[in-house]
């Protein structure tokens, strides 16, 4: 199995646990993502995950970064972490999304990435007069979507008849400058997830929840029919890592207790959720702090409970690890100190001068 890689998540809507916290206001400003994913790269860290929101999923009138445009401009001011942009099939023509991938590809030298979702914000469609399809529906289109920008990112000529799109000879350039194509990760949990995850991505995120519940998603899915390199497991992760466990639960419960003031938030979250997604149906029977599972993964404790349970989950299968900290920035930093070493990585020397700068 190959090395473990850490990525992070970008605040694009703001602190991930708690929206009222003291320690880190809200801010999901591109100032802000900005220097932390800069921060995140100058660490070490392999990669950065760019949620796709037009608007905020939680408060209508909070600030939300646009993912693909941000992820275009982090791909020009860094040099060598992997940048993956999530993107929802039903806002975008497969061809135009290709084409603006093809272009970040180029700008980020062969370290961009798609990660394909199935969108489970009703009111971010409904409001914009885009259909909604139904849960399964929407994997069908994903799946006639993915059929063709995988072609198109690899520079192939399309010609396409499909339920959903009609493509006459179309074809990409420049494709292929770096690689074949850009990585393709998904998201997922129900079976039309899985199915589309084994036929056509190469790394199938997870959200976090227990290690057996892991180990028995990642066994269904290496169970599965696949052609090409064998497909390879993500998990999101909420981390919590102090020198004793005793600290690690204080600081988890300071967090789960300011998440309580988000009540009306998260109402307005589940009122447009929709309710056949897998994702929230986990989340309710695995409560956590941060969001896609977050703590539920474990990984709160001290800093030897939290290496050894990553060490463990790699184990299992897990290679990529898109993790989640609340105070960002302080905790991500923690994070590359205490836990790296530990997992037999060193860390990067950030000076506080370029930490201010950043």
């Amino acid at each position: 199995m190959s090395q473990i890689e850490f990525g992070v998540w970008a605040p694009v809507h703001g602190p991930r646990a708690a929206a009222h916290d003291p320690q880190e206001p809200y801010d999901a400003s591109w100032e802000h993502n900005r220097a932390t994913v800069l921060e995140a790269e100058a660490l070490g860290y392999d990669s950065v995950l760019v949620a796709q929101h037009t608007a905020n999923p939680h408060a209508p009138n909070h600030d939300q970064l646009e993912a693909w445009t941000a992820s275009a401009g982090l791909a020009a001011l860094t040099r060598r972490i992997e940048i993956i942009a999530a993107i929802k099939p039903a806002l975008y023509h497969p061809v135009v999304l290709a084409k603006m991938a093809l272009q970040i590809e180029e700008i980020s030298r062969g370290r961009f990435a798609l990660n394909l979702i199935n969108a489970w914000n009703r009111a971010e469609f409904d409001r914009a007069g885009i259909l909604f399809l139904d849960h399964d529906l929407r994997y069908a289109y994903g799946r006639e979507w993915l059929s063709i920008v995988k072609r198109l990112l690899r520079g192939e000529t399309v010609t396409h008849r499909g339920e959903h799109f009609a493509i006459d000879g179309y074809v990409l350039a420049p494709a292929g400058k770096f690689r074949e194509r850009p990585r393709i990760y998904l998201g997922g949990e129900s079976e039309p997830a899985r199915e589309l995850a084994a036929e056509h991505s190469d790394v199938w995120f997870i959200n976090g929840q227990p290690p057996d519940a892991v180990e028995g998603l990642i066994a269904d899915l290496e169970a599965r029919p696949r052609g090409g390199k064998p497909l390879r497991f993500g998990l999101a992760a909420f981390v919590i890592a102090r020198e004793t466990e005793a600290e690690a639960q204080a600081e988890h419960r300071r967090l789960a207790t300011l998440a309580e003031r988000d009540k009306a938030d998260r109402a307005i979250q589940k009122a447009n959720t929709d309710p056949k997604v897998v994702m929230f149906q986990t989340i309710a029977k695995n409560p956590s702090v941060g969001t896609n599972g977050g703590t539920a993964a474990g990984l709160v404790g001290s800093y030897d409970q939290v290496a050894e349970r990553i060490a463990a989950f790699h184990d299992a299968g897990v290679e990529v690890f898109m993790l989640q900290f609340q105070p960002f920035r302080a905790e991500m930093r923690r994070f590359a100190e205490e836990i790296f070493p530990r997992l037999g990585r060193s860390p990067a020397t950030v000076a506080p001068s370029l930490r201010d700068a950043l």
